[in-house]
């Protein structure tokens, strides 16, 4: 097992910190600001950085370099070129959300998917926490952490908007939120394309305008946007078929009526 220091005592330093601990490692941390960097020597072989991306590259410029030691980040979006200074290093990033210490470890050893990179070391530590290796090589780095922003975040706040328009109806979120787990679990069975159903997949124009008409005009932009990706799943050739129009009268998607629906 490792010898591992974190640096970070954010979330995700310290659900790491907990993790590691449960599964055997020797960790001392997660230590915050104020901690004495000459205090790093030979006996921690591996030393995470856990902090914000901005300032991965400054604190491990602070970390003394021996090929005894792996420095690992846990960024999802740099790659190891921020950890030149050290001839052993690695990357580490958990794809699941970590919103709390408690539950954050808990999601790092339920068999969740972590993006690895650089020093093997790296993957025998997510193998020890029960966790699936994905690699990531640096030049698609930020490709990879922009699809999980859009997976985790993005999802948040497009549930963001269903608990708005829900309670304008007078109904909680709670009512939709088994619609939209079966709509995620539709995505892993039959993937996006296959999956997406309502009336944008079938042309149903005259029921996305009602919607419109019904939704505060502060939803717009977010409803259309959501119209626009949808759309984008269906090939030209799908649309023609659902709405028997021809191609030149697609690009522009307006409802019978002349509303654009997608902006």
């Amino acid at each position: 097992m490792a010898q591992v220091l974190i640096i970070g005592a954010g979330r995700a330093g310290s659900s790491m910190a907990r993790a590691l601990r449960e599964v055997g490692h020797e960790v001392e941390g997660p230590v915050g600001r104020g901690f004495h960097y000459e205090e790093i020597d030979d006996r921690f072989n591996v030393v995470m950085v856990a902090t914000s991306d901005d300032a991965i590259a400054s604190v491990s410029s602070k970390i003394p370099a021996s090929p005894n030691r792996v420095v690992v980040h846990l960024s999802g979006s740099l790659g190891l070129d921020v950890l030149n200074s050290h001839p052993r290093r690695g990357a580490i990033h958990p794809l699941v959300p970590l919103p709390t210490v408690e539950l954050g470890s808990h999601r790092l050893l339920s068999g969740i998917s972590f993006a690895v990179a650089g020093d093997e070391i790296v993957q025998e530590i997510v193998t020890s926490l029960h966790g699936n290796i994905v690699a990531v090589a640096d030049e698609d780095r930020a490709r990879y952490h922009a699809a999980a922003c859009v997976a985790a975040n993005h999802v948040v706040a497009v549930m963001g908007q269903v608990e708005r328009i829900a309670e304008s109806a007078g109904l909680s979120v709670d009512a939709f939120l088994d619609l939209a787990r079966a709509a995620i679990d539709d995505v892993a069975r039959f993937g996006a394309r296959n999956a997406l159903t309502g009336p944008a997949s079938r042309g149903d124009w005259a029921t996305l305008e009602r919607h419109l008409d019904a939704i505060d005009v502060s939803e717009h932009a977010g409803y259309r946007a959501g119209v626009g990706m949808a759309l984008d799943l269906i090939t030209t050739r799908d649309v023609i078929e659902v709405l028997d129009e021809p191609v030149d009268e697609m690009p522009e998607v307006r409802s019978p009526s002349g509303t654009s629906l997608v902006g």
